[in-house]
């Protein structure tokens, strides 16, 4: 069932400058365009999804189905930490989820395993996050005490930074889901998938 706990924030205002066109709309084979690829494998798990875009994005053209909500970050072409702060202000005042899961728009291999066992996992007091072969990967879950934290992010400085801060509160989850590590910057990045049948 759907998590009422664990509201999912979807990072996609980059403008993707080095994959050289706008690659939430390029084509996955079978899956059809890579936002709404990622989106899909959203659904069957969060209750609640958000989309933070930027000012000029068209939702419609993007592909964003209308129950899916969004949230505009005026400032996103400063960076991602400008879309999160965006994104988690909206939020606070909107949602009463005990933590929210910050995915990129560009990972739409995560599994459905990866989802169960993050929000299984995840708490108002925690940050819980995935990690392949020792390599920390994404969606992180922050729990909403380090909501206020994620708000004051700016300019390209991404949750990296509040997730060094509160190592003692980390729960990092051992996965086989190289999907955690698995995004898209450059076309090339595409052929993954193919190779993987995914």
């Amino acid at each position: 069932m759907p998590s009422d706990d664990v509201i999912a924030l979807v990072l996609a205002a980059g403008r993707a400058r080095r994959f050289g066109s706008d690659k939430r709309l390029a084509h996955l084979p079978k899956r059809g365009p890579l936002l709404g690829a990622t989106l899909a494998t959203l659904r069957p798990h969060f209750a609640d999804i958000r989309v933070v875009l930027g000012i000029d994005d068209d939702p419609i053209q993007l592909g964003i189905a209308r129950e899916i909500g969004t949230i505009v970050a005026e400032m996103a072409e400063l960076g991602m930490g400008e879309s999160l702060a965006a994104g988690i202000r909206v939020l606070r005042n909107e949602s009463q989820a005990a933590a929210v899961a910050v995915v990129l728009g560009d990972m739409p291999w995560l599994s459905e395993n990866t989802f169960a066992l993050l929000c299984s996992r995840a708490s108002d007091r925690a940050i819980v996050r995935p990690c392949y072969r020792g390599q920390g990967g994404h969606p992180v879950l922050f729990g909403r005490r380090f909501w206020g934290s994620l708000e004051q992010l700016t300019g390209d400085e991404g949750a990296r930074s509040v997730v060094r801060r509160h190592r003692a509160d980390c729960i990092e989850i051992a996965v086989q889901d190289p999907g955690v590590m698995q995004d898209v910057d450059r076309p090339w990045d595409l052929d993954w998938a193919r190779r993987n049948g995914r």
